[in-house]
This record gives structure tokens, C-alpha cells and sequence, in this order.
């Protein structure tokens, strides 16, 4: 029995994959699937602003790959959009201020599509939060959980689209985040009747120190049958990897 910490690795199928734009650049990705079963949802994630550090490799994301085909049987694709660096790669293109990132929020639906990934949610970080808002409301698109919206993007008429889908919309808010604090974003989330705005008491923008009850939220949304909070320990086969961080 191990205690699963930052690095832990739980088994999966993982695949490296390539992204392919309607522009017809090519965007780095992995996907990962639990390792002897079919997976119950999908999570297609949007990674913070790459401008400032954001990409598929951030902390969140690397731990909902790693952690949750296994505990939560969901599928994970994760990808740097377009012009964004990891250790798995660069993507081809340049940073579009989330208005050529639409093509690669369609890249990324269509791959899952592709594959056959049931019951699709967006996972938004950050920036990735209004790209969800901005491009993602698309009947394919089961619902979204936004971590730490900003609001900074997207506009009230893309709320409203939002609004009149019904689709459920999980917004996990910091009680200290730099943008927007749990009563504003209730406030502004308020047009959305379909929203729910959880606050995370303690938290700032970046979430650090609460991975675990994130990833928990996560799959309160996506897959509310499967029992939270998510396992902290593993008995069985696992690794610990150190990711090596890519400057943009």
C-alpha cells in the first residue's frame, strides 16, 4: 500500500496522440484510459494561460491523467493548445488570445469523437475556463466544470448560450483567487441556471494544496456514482515520474 503524492502514477492506457486543427496545425496530446475497462465519461481538459506558465503538464491536470482513469474509471485527453510547450512537446501555431484556440477546442471534440470516448465533459482551467465558455457549448459536450474562472474572455452572450443549453456548468471557485471570488461569481454565474458555484475555502487562483479536493469535485460532477472522496492510498501497481517543466 502506497500513499498516491504528487508524482504518483496509477496504471492506465496511455497513448500519445497528435491534434489536428481545421488550420492545420498539429496540437501534442496524450490520452489516457483506465487500464482494463471501458471509461465511464470523458474529460477533454483546457490548460491555464500559456502565456503565463499554462499547459497541459500544470499540476492539476498531470494529476487528473495520472490519478483518476484508475479511481474514477474516466478517460482523460489532455493537449497543449495551440503555440504551448510541456515536456511532451510544442504544439505548431502561436498563442490566438482564445479566438484561433476555438479550432483547437473543436480538434480535441472530434478526436474524442473520433475514438467513440463517452459522455464528454470540458475540464476548464483558468484561461481554459473561458475557452470552455467561449467555445465548447456544442451539443456533443455533455457539460463543464471550470476551475478558478476568470470570466476575463468571455462575454455575457456566451453565458447565455450557456443558459439556454441547460447543460450543467460545476464552477469550482477559490476563496482568495486574483479574478473572481466565490460571491462575485455567483453573481455573475447567476444568468446560468444551470450553474453551481462551489467555493473552496483557503484556495487561491492556482489551486495548490488542493489537488486532491479538486479532482474530487471533478468527478462529484462528471460521474456522481462513483464514491468521493477518491482513494488516497493503492494497493497495487503504480511509479513515480518527475515531470520536467517547459518554458513557453
Amino acid at each position: 500500500m502506497v500513499r498516491v503524492s504528487a508524482n504518483t502514477v496509477l496504471p492506465a492506457r496511455r497513448e500519445d496522440v497528435r491534434l489536428r486543427t481545421a488550420d492545420g496545425l498539429s496540437l501534442v496530446g496524450e490520452l489516457s484510459l483506465p487500464a482494463d475497462r471501458e471509461p465511464r465519461a470523458t474529460l477533454v481538459l483546457l490548460h491555464p494561460l500559456p502565456t503565463h506558465g499554462g499547459m497541459m503538464d500544470s499540476h492539476l491536470y498531470r494529476k487528473a491523467a495520472w490519478r483518476l482513469p484508475a479511481l474514477a474509471d474516466l478517460a482523460v485527453l489532455r493537449f497543449n493548445t495551440r503555440g504551448t510547450a510541456s515536456e511532451a512537446g510544442r504544439s505548431e501555431g502561436a498563442f490566438d488570445d482564445g479566438v484561433g484556440e476555438r479550432l483547437d477546442v473543436a480538434a480535441a471534440l472530434e478526436f474524442v469523437a473520433t475514438r467513440g470516448l463517452p459522455d464528454v465533459w470540458l475540464v476548464g482551467w483558468s484561461f481554459g475556463t473561458d475557452l470552455a465558455l467561449m467555445h465548447g457549448c456544442l451539443p456533443e459536450v455533455r457539460g463543464a466544470v471550470l476551475i478558478s474562472p476568470p470570466l476575463r474572455w468571455s462575454t455575457p452572450e456566451q453565458l447565455g448560450v450557456w443558459a439556454a443549453s441547460q447543460k450543467p456548468v460545476v464552477c469550482l471557485v477559490p476563496e482568495f483567487d486574483d479574478y473572481l471570488k466565490p460571491d462575485e461569481a455567483e453573481r455573475r454565474f447567476g444568468v446560468v441556471p444551470a450553474a453551481e458555484v462551489v467555493a473552496f475555502p483557503g484556495a487561491r487562483h492556482l489551486m495548490v494544496g488542493h489537488s486532491e479536493k479538486v479532482l474530487d469535485a471533478i468527478v462529484d460532477a462528471v460521474a456522481p456514482e462513483v464514491r468521493t472522496p477518491l482513494a488516497r492510498d493503492w494497493d497495487g501497481p503504480c511509479e513515480k515520474r518527475q515531470v520536467v517543466i517547459v518554458e513557453a
